[in-house]
């Protein structure tokens, strides 16, 4: 772990490869797992005002999960989330002719419908991050579904951090992005 500004970073995030790798997985973080796309609170407010120009591209069983649990949902801890539909897909994914995995959200994005691509941790993965009152934890998570993402990015020498450089300029600013690189550099040297 080291510091960079107000996070703490794991080294992992620098070590680890990883290039998704949807023709393999199908987009299972998507509709895997047991709760919905973690939401930062600026994050609902968005979904709130973009839902109209969202629907169009939702499949039905989104919809109905949405307007039965709203755009977002509230953990009991107090966390928000992204609704699901029976307790397995996110109400956001959606299917191309191959069966794989999409966001609607970013689908609309993609379609110029919206200016925000999707959540901030959907972008981030397979860095999530965990906010505490004096510092944001950045790690890696590993996660089973995405042996083929880490095989193919040691093929092609892609370090978790290059994967995500986008989502984590959109998080942290590029500053901060620019101290990782000097960091990444400095181990890949030392060894």
């Amino acid at each position: 772990m080291f510091q960079l500004g107000k996070t703490i970073v794991s080294e992992d995030v620098i070590e680890k490869d990883f290039l998704c790798n949807l023709s393999a997985c199908k987009g299972a973080c998507c509709i895997d797992g047991d709760a919905g796309a973690p939401l930062d609170a600026d994050e609902t407010k968005i979904l709130e005002d973009i839902y109209p120009k969202v629907k169009p591209f939702l499949r039905k069983e989104g919809i109905d999960a949405i307007e039965k649990q709203g755009v977002f949902i509230t953990t009991e801890e107090g966390d928000f989330e992204t609704p699901l539909i029976n307790n397995a897909d996110c109400a956001y994914v959606i299917f191309d002719e191959k069966k794989v995995a999409l966001c609607a959200i970013e689908e609309a994005y993609n379609q110029g419908e919206i200016s925000w691509k999707k959540p901030v941790s959907c972008h981030l993965y397979p860095i999530r991050v965990q906010e505490y009152s004096e510092f944001s934890a950045v790690n890696y998570h590993k996660w089973q579904i995405c042996d083929d993402a880490c095989t193919l990015g040691e093929e092609l020498g892609i370090p978790v951090y290059k994967f995500v450089k986008e989502a984590l300029i959109r998080k942290f600013g590029e500053d901060w992005y620019m101290e990782l690189e000097t960091v990444a550099a400095k181990m890949k040297t030392s060894k």
